[in-house]
């Protein structure tokens, strides 16, 4: 019997996150949480892809446009939207793309520190993007309550 190492576990319960919470947004958020939802779909889509091509400069520079894209959007939401979980979601992809740079500039292969700062920006992603999309709830049915009672 094989048993799964820490590594995968950790891997299979962030695509669990990933997939449950973006799959919440895209169903129950507003248009920015499904935009959201939408980016982070699409940017862990194409870092599992970047994950395929063999270690080196060409899988960090992929990592490093793949999360340059994620803040982009989210900048792009956060200035037609306004909503306050995108801040904080920028603030971590900020995190994201400055540890991604900063292991390319010098060079370091990536460590568990990598793998820490890179899983713990992921769940502060996601968290924000759960935030939002339970905001979002709970003022589309505050609004349908105030419909139906008036």
């Amino acid at each position: 019997m094989m048993l799964l190492s820490l590594f995968q576990i950790v891997w299979i319960l962030l695509w669990i996150l990933v997939i449950g919470i973006c799959g919440f947004a895209l169903w129950r958020g507003g248009t920015p949480e499904r935009i959201g939802a939408a980016l982070v779909l699409l940017v862990a889509l194409a870092g599992a892809a970047v994950n395929l091509v063999p270690d080196g400069p060409v899988r960090q520079v992929g990592h490093l446009a793949a999360d340059g894209v994620l803040a982009a959007g989210f900048l792009a939401v956060a200035v037609r939207f306004a909503s306050l979980w995108l801040g904080a979601a920028m603030l971590f992809q900020a995190v994201q793309f400055s540890l991604h740079a900063y292991y390319f500039v010098l060079q370091r292969p990536h460590d568990s520190l990598y793998s820490t700062v890179n899983n713990v920006n992921l769940l502060g992603v996601l968290t924000c993007l759960l935030v939002g999309t339970l905001a979002a709830r709970r003022r589309a049915s505050g609004r349908a309550a105030t419909r139906d009672g008036a």
